[in-house]
């Protein structure tokens, strides 16, 4: 049924988490995924609620942020792959730079070809789920591929 999953990740222990159920259910059916990350953009909006740098050098200059990004990028995805190998995976990364992580998500989907996205919710309610939104549910009221959510 699905042959190529996207799977976003930040490497957070949720998205860690999730990560881990999905090769699992990679390898269950035989399908290929594509590892995501979605780097912020410069300056990174205060409303974000993906990886922010806790050195304030590394936001200094837009090319400073961008080294650290990559950086991060380079150590999420690395993980990732991985974890890939550990279960057997045939795998592939991919990363953009946006403020809005959720339409990064739908564009690497939809480039790379992917029948299904499997992604962690962190289940925010209240106050700050209306402050923060939710990327999965933007991800799933605007996607028109398949999104599998992990708990």
């Amino acid at each position: 049924m699905f042959r190529h999953i996207l799977i976003p990740t930040d490497g957070s222990e949720l998205s860690d988490k999730a990560v881990a159920a999905a090769m699992q259910f990679a390898k269950e059916i035989n399908a290929r995924v594509t590892g995501f990350y979605a780097s912020p953009g410069y300056p990174i909006p205060m409303y974000y609620e993906g990886w922010v740098p806790l050195d304030p050098d590394e936001t200094a200059t837009p090319e400073k942020f961008e080294d650290a990004a990559r950086e991060r990028s380079q150590r999420v995805l690395s993980a990732f792959e991985a974890a890939a190998k550990a279960h057997g995976v045939p795998c592939d990364t991919h990363t953009l730079s946006s403020y809005s992580p959720w339409e990064a998500i739908i564009q690497a989907a939809n480039e790379k070809g992917c029948d299904l996205i499997f992604m962690a919710s962190h289940g925010r309610r209240g106050l700050s789920a209306v402050l923060m939104g939710s990327e999965t549910t933007r991800v799933l009221t605007h996607c028109k591929i398949p999104v599998l959510v992990y708990r």
